[in-house]
């Protein structure tokens, strides 16, 4: 195969893989609460990793508008994910974190999902699945070069 036709298969079987994680995220939001939206899910596992931050700072990393995040944000506050608490560097503004509540759900749904990946990948040996994952890394490197 040349390297014209390889970057064909490349960008088709990334297509698979991107309608994969959509459908997987609406799954996961489910797990975690059944009233969640698959488009807050993503934020609710930034915050459960990176801790307490500002929504104008959410509206960067995911590129949405402040208003979308506020409407989101509110969602998951109502829901009892997520916890506001004064900024104590600027008093005006808010700091959202994961609530313990939902740093326990997402923690239960990680499991979940990793017993259920380790079955689907069985048949690969520690060393098949290290090198993917090396890869892999290094294709989100060198795509994150050009952003």
């Amino acid at each position: 195969m040349n390297r014209a036709d390889s970057l064909r298969q490349l960008e088709q079987e990334v297509g698979v893989l991107v309608r994969r994680v959509k459908r997987v995220i609406g799954v996961r939001a489910r797990l975690v609460h059944e009233e969640m939206q698959p488009s807050s899910y993503l934020m609710l596992a930034y915050l459960a990793e990176h801790g307490p931050t500002r929504s104008s700072a959410m509206a960067e990393i995911f590129a949405i508008d402040k208003g979308a995040i506020s409407r989101q944000v509110q969602h998951l506050v109502d829901l009892g994910l997520v916890d506001r608490s004064q900024d104590p560097e600027d008093g005006r503004a808010s700091l959202l974190s994961a609530s313990d509540d939902a740093r326990r759900r997402l923690a239960d749904v990680a499991e979940h999902r990793r017993k259920w990946l380790d079955e689907q990948l069985g048949d690969w040996s520690a060393a098949e699945l290290a090198d993917f994952v090396e890869e892999l890394g290094r294709y989100n490197q060198a795509l994150s070069q050009s952003e």
